[in-house]
């Protein structure tokens, strides 16, 4: 009896579920058949040209139509997104670093400024004693470039040092002696003789004599950690491509930065320096200009500022050339003179921007970068001349 009310059971509950699965196809196939139609429509294929029609569009835009090639002699100049630093940065951390100089070929740039490349820290080494600083190598796989393409690379940056070179330095440096010769770079914030790229630096030469408690200072060196390494963004990283890759070459308008004027207000920039502060900072921007209001505002040079690519804002600065800083503007007047700006970091794009004193709008906004590309230009222009 209990094995009939079973199988019972058991039907009246397959039959159940069959009735439930038959509804749900009978309700969702509508849906999957008009979704299998549009699949088999001329419309779909009326998308897909469009799309290729608006890339080959973009491409026309953007590239020459000629390819040129990503060497593996070349540097790639970058600064980090976030502190890497021994002690809290570990192995198989992640992080994005950006393009700060244009990366060119013998086409023309294939690289812009900007690009934003993926990297992750491959090996890192805390400082240990007898002097030995800490040191860290990263690896890039990939770049994201401005117009939104994805491109794979092979890409690598150390600022290991040979064991042997990095303790004879400090023992040298804590004897007494100095060390001269070997290869000087790394980062511009750090006063470290790392190199990046992985670039040995070898060579080093000891001159000089001992001093007065030579062997103290001996005794301590040994005793002494190194430094540990420090990343900071803003910092300079020079990334050494490991295999090579074809890319196409940019147009030069493509890379031009937007920018605004106001009718009647001409503004041409003639020069453009990065000075040093007082304290010895490379943070300052000074930028020779001629202006011609023929405007109905008054400008002065509070005015006037510079805004990078963050939107960050920095005015006239009383550590440089204050010519146009302190110089009245008015409708119909003809200035000429140069105006200086600190800023947090000058790798960053800028804008020379000019505001309505009354209103504090922007009426007019220039590209450093499009006006340092110009005057490079005519500079190359002119050594060429000479030269013939």
């Amino acid at each position: 009896m209990k094995k009939i009310v079973s199988y019972i059971l058991l039907l009246t509950v397959s039959f159940f579920y069959t009735a439930i699965d038959i509804a749900a196809y009978s309700a969702i196939n509508p849906v999957q058949e008009a979704a299998d139609n549009a699949l088999n429509s001329d419309d779909v294929f009326k998308g897909r040209a469009e799309i290729n029609d608006k890339l080959e569009k973009e491409n026309k835009e953007l590239f020459t139509g000629e390819i040129d090639q990503l060497d593996t002699k070349d540097v790639i100049k970058m600064t980090v997104s976030q502190v890497l630093t021994s002690g809290i940065t570990e192995e198989g951390d992640e992080f994005f670093a950006e393009i700060t100089s244009e990366v060119e070929g013998d086409k023309g740039v294939i690289l812009p400024a900007g690009t934003i490349a993926h990297g992750s820290v491959r090996e890192i080494q805390e400082s240990k004693r007898f002097g030995r600083d800490a040191w860290i190598e990263v690896n890039f796989d990939y770049l994201i470039t401005p117009d939104g393409r994805e491109i794979p690379i092979e890409g690598k940056m150390s600022t290991k040092m040979n064991p042997v070179v990095g303790t004879s330095k400090m023992i040298a440096k804590s004897a007494g002696y100095t060390a001269a010769g070997g290869v000087v770079g790394g980062f511009l914030a750090l006063n470290l003789f790392g190199l990046p790229a992985a670039v040995a630096s070898q060579g080093y030469t000891l001159a000089g004599g001992a001093a007065l408690g030579g062997a103290v200072g001996l005794g301590m060196a040994l005793y002494k950690k190194g430094k540990d390494v420090l990343i900071s963004p803003g910092d300079e990283i020079r990334v050494k491509v490991t295999k090579e890759l074809d890319l196409p070459v940019f147009k030069n308008e493509a890379l031009k930065q937007e920018e605004f004027t106001c009718d009647g207000l001409n503004v041409k920039i003639t020069n453009i320096n990065f000075e040093e502060d007082p304290f010895g900072e490379l943070n300052t921007i000074t930028i020779a200009l001629v202006i011609t209001n023929l405007t109905d505002k008054y400008f002065t040079g509070f005015d006037i500022s510079l805004v990078n690519d963050l939107n960050a804002s920095f005015y006239p600065s009383v550590f440089g050339d204050t010519t146009i800083m302190f110089s009245k503007i008015k409708p119909g007047d003809r200035t000429a003179g140069r105006i200086s700006f600190s800023v947090d970091n000058i790798k960053r794009k800028h804008w020379l921007v000019f505001y309505d004193r009354m209103q504090r709008k922007q009426i007019a906004k220039l590209s450093i970068d499009n006006a340092y590309k110009e005057i490079q230009a005519k500079k190359k222009k002119s050594k060429k001349k000479k030269k013939a």
